[in-house]
């Protein structure tokens, strides 16, 4: 243990003297360097310290793309908490993609690194926006001893298993409706190079069938497997909430980046790091998870405007080749990726209500994982009513970290609406914060720690 923290503390010592400080005021602290992991990291300390260190979690981000150390989510949110005293501190994970494995320790590190350059903090956060929410959540399940609480903001707080299948379904449908017997491979890629083929092929079958009405219900009906909501890009106004076709339109610009990115290229690098497929749709009945769905509405009125029967497209969803997993994968995605619910802190969730690349709903699966654990009393969830993903203005992301400490503070929570809407105008006075009481629908297919029967696939 002493050569290891000697190690750290040289890493440290070199970073500092290798890299020249940035300097907000006299005394504040910026440091930059390497962890043994190679990972990057940032520290700013500022020099009124007020003993409160937030450690972030960044999010997603694919292979071959810029990977610097994130210590905030923005600028506004970092000048912000500097001037009120916070130390702000984060790495960039060693690897990118599904990088779990890495974030989790190196982000750890990170905060030793800080404990040993700083001194112990009076209080330590975590907190994280999109895959680094769930990063987040890891941290808040499996290290509880290092943290007093933690904000995970528009997370993957479903967790792997459930993300994958989830991403699974709708391309599924797409290939089973618009592809018939084109065996576009949707799993088990052996490459990058094979992914991004099988994207390419499905992707063009998506854009001529937009063209039609028959095609773009039965896109409709693939985004509403995945939870993908009507009004989800904020350059775009809100549809009215019958108009069926403009809602349609939105859903297709975020089912042809599903496409793009995460259903196939960040698929293929997360099935790499499993070893397999760790995600399937053997005995899902399409006709019963649709039913569920919020959206199921606009789906029907689409089949009837096409002329089409929609008993008949589920019963040929129900009726394809299914797709089995790994089990070697499944168990690898359960025990790196997979939440219990099972919390020690108090941890506050926030999410906006029109996220495309992480549904809403992924709170309902986080809610059940937390209540089966015995951890309801220590979860609070709130929702922005705004489209798009981790679309959060700098008075909503400061409004959260408030509540939590609160929280911590009192011993009691005050995650209402109203309660969050008015720290938010005090933090940005600016900007109208949009905080609504709001309950998602439950996720389409959980799977968490907590409850053993989702371990079979």
């Amino acid at each position: 243990m002493r050569i290891r923290l000697a190690l750290l503390t040289a890493c440290l010592a070199l970073a500092a003297t290798a890299l020249p400080a940035r300097a907000t005021a006299p005394d504040d602290t910026h440091l930059e360097g390497r962890l043994p992991s190679g990972a990057a990291y940032v520290m700013d300390v500022p020099a009124s310290w007020n003993g409160t260190v937030l450690l972030y979690s960044h999010g997603y981000t694919p292979a071959g793309a810029p990977n610097p150390a994130r210590n905030t989510p923005g600028p506004a949110v970092r000048d912000a908490l500097l001037a009120e005293g916070y130390a702000l501190i984060g790495s960039s994970y060693a690897t990118t993609g599904w990088a779990v494995t890495e974030a989790v320790p190196d982000q750890l590190a990170t905060l030793e690194l800080f404990t040993e350059r700083f001194g112990a903090a009076r209080r330590t956060l975590a907190w994280g926006t999109s895959y680094g929410g769930f990063v987040t959540t890891v941290l808040a399940e499996r290290h509880a001893a290092r943290f007093d609480g933690s904000v995970s903001m528009c997370g993957l707080v479903q967790g792997g298993v459930a993300n994958w299948n989830s991403t699974l379904d709708p391309v599924f449908a797409l290939r089973t409706l618009l592809a018939p017997g084109s065996g576009i491979r949707l799993a088990g890629f052996a490459d990058q190079a094979e992914a991004v083929a099988a994207a390419t092929s499905l992707i063009s079958k998506a854009e001529a069938a937009q063209r039609t009405p028959e095609g773009r219900a039965r896109i409709a009906l693939a985004a509403a497997l995945h939870g993908i909501p009507g009004h989800n890009d904020p350059s775009q106004p809100e549809p009215g909430p019958t108009d069926w076709r403009a809602r349609q339109a939105s859903q297709y610009t975020a089912v042809r980046g599903l496409l793009q990115l995460p259903a196939f290229g960040w698929r293929q690098e997360a099935e790499a790091r499993a070893g397999g497929n760790p995600s399937w749709n053997t005995g899902v009945d399409y006709t019963a998870l649709l039913s569920r769905s919020p959206l199921y509405k606009g789906v029907s009125e689409l089949y009837k405007e096409a002329g089409l029967s929609l008993r008949t497209d589920l019963s040929a969803l129900n009726r394809a080749p299914r797709i089995p997993a790994d089990p070697p994968a499944v168990r690898w995605m359960r025990h790196t990726s997979t939440l219990s619910g099972r919390l020690t802190d108090p941890q506050l969730n926030i999410h906006t209500t029109g996220d495309a690349l992480i549904p809403v709903e992924a709170e309902s699966a986080y809610r059940r994982a937390a209540g089966a654990a015995g951890s309801a009393r220590l979860l609070r969830q709130a929702y922005v009513d705004g489209p798009g993903h981790c679309t959060f203005t700098t008075g909503e992301t400061l409004a959260a970290l408030r509540t939590l400490e609160h929280r911590l503070d009192t011993g009691r929570w005050d995650a209402s609406p109203g309660a969050l809407n008015s720290r938010a105008r005090q933090e940005d006075p600016a900007a109208e914060p949009r905080f609504v009481a709001y309950r998602p629908a439950a996720y389409p297919r959980p799977h968490d720690l907590a409850h053993p029967s989702d371990a079979r696939p």
